[in-house]
């Protein structure tokens, strides 16, 4: 079987073409400031954005017709349970009138599904950010007017999972497993049997400080701040995310700059890499008791996990909890790729977007 996935971001769109679980190549396509300045919204750059994916396949002498499935990566829907789904007209409706937020990730589903409309062939998306298995319990936020949300890295979370559950040869759905994504934001997810059912929300103020993200924050404090006239809602909500977290602090985001620097001496960094980790283990500590006690392991992953250093330390805080086990990175045409694949060879049925 033959995927073209595609993974846009906010400045690139990622491209790959997959015999089954082997990638027969790949194509970055970065987007100048100067290029997505044309266009007011993320929804506006479709056509330029699908006409870049199809000027690569033209290059790469692509034939179409040899697909099997096109795989994009599912944006700001309604919040749905995990699995793969099939862009259906719904989907598509949603992601055009970007109702739940404006994110490149939305431009995914509808990239896919107009190259495969054209070809007869199904376009799918996985995992989504919003994906929500949280039991009700883990909804409730003590005020009334806010119910805690489900947003997180939900493609990497699942895919190391699934990855570890075949490694160890047990099913994903019978494991207990604590998944800490550890990048741009940190999320921290509790999966009981197959089902992430509680996590903190990684965009909008939960949980542990992260490069680019503020965590959680004093929260009248923060109402204070909010009143005091010195910044609009727009500032505001940039200095949740976008610029908060360390790189609120040190004025750079990249975590090995941000290393070095405590190398060199630099006793603010210091404080703010243990603050860093200290955070993240509490959360890890959190959810724990969701589980009881009853963890199968502890997976890291994400892009700050290739950071020896922070790993070592986060598992001298948690690792009397259980096994600890490193997946630096994150593969996400793979697991796109392998989502679609599950549904194809009937491993697991299609999801529908209602």
């Amino acid at each position: 079987m033959l995927l073209l996935v595609i993974n846009p971001g906010s400045t690139s769109t990622k491209i790959a073409v997959y015999a089954e679980e082997h990638q027969l190549w790949q194509a970055t396509l970065r987007h100048s400031a100067t290029e997505l300045q044309r266009y007011p919204t993320v929804a506006d750059q479709y056509e330029f954005r699908h006409q870049a994916v199809l000027d690569v396949l033209r290059e790469k002498h692509l034939e179409l017709k040899t697909l099997t499935a096109v795989v994009g990566r599912g944006g700001l829907l309604k919040p749905i349970t995990g699995g793969t789904y099939r862009v259906n007209e719904a989907m598509v409706r949603d992601l055009r009138a970007s109702t739940r937020g404006q994110h490149a990730s939305n431009l995914g589903g509808l990239i896919a599904y107009e190259i495969a409309q054209e070809l007869g062939i199904p376009a799918f998306i996985t995992d989504p950010v919003v994906v929500d298995e949280l039991e009700e319990v883990a909804r409730i936020s003590g005020f009334p007017e806010i119910e805690r949300k489900s947003i997180f890295h939900a493609l990497n979370q699942k895919a190391v999972a699934r990855r570890y559950s075949q490694e160890i040869g047990k099913p994903y759905a019978n494991l207990n497993l604590i998944v800490v994504h550890m990048g741009g934001g940190v999320s921290v997810g509790v999966h009981r049997q197959g089902r992430v059912i509680d996590v903190n929300n990684a965009l909008d103020g939960e949980g542990p400080f992260s490069t680019e993200r503020s965590g959680g924050i004093p929260a009248g404090d923060l109402v204070r701040l909010c009143y005091s006239g010195k910044y609009t809602l727009e500032e505001m909500l940039k200095k949740i995310s976008g610029r908060g977290g360390l790189v609120a602090y040190l004025n750079t985001n990249d975590f090995p700059q941000i290393r070095q620097q405590a190398a060199q001496g630099d006793k603010t960094a210091q404080l703010l890499i243990q603050a860093f980790v200290y955070q993240i283990a509490k959360e890890i500590g959190a959810g724990a008791s969701v589980l009881c006690g009853k963890i199968d392991a502890i997976l890291l992953t994400g892009g700050i996990a290739h950071d020896r250093e922070t790993v070592a330390e986060i598992k001298e805080r948690i690792g009397f909890l259980a096994p600890v086990v490193i997946y630096p990175g994150e593969d996400e045409l793979l697991a796109l790729a392998q989502g679609a694949l599950r549904v194809l060879r009937g491993e697991e049925k299609e999801k529908v977007y209602i």
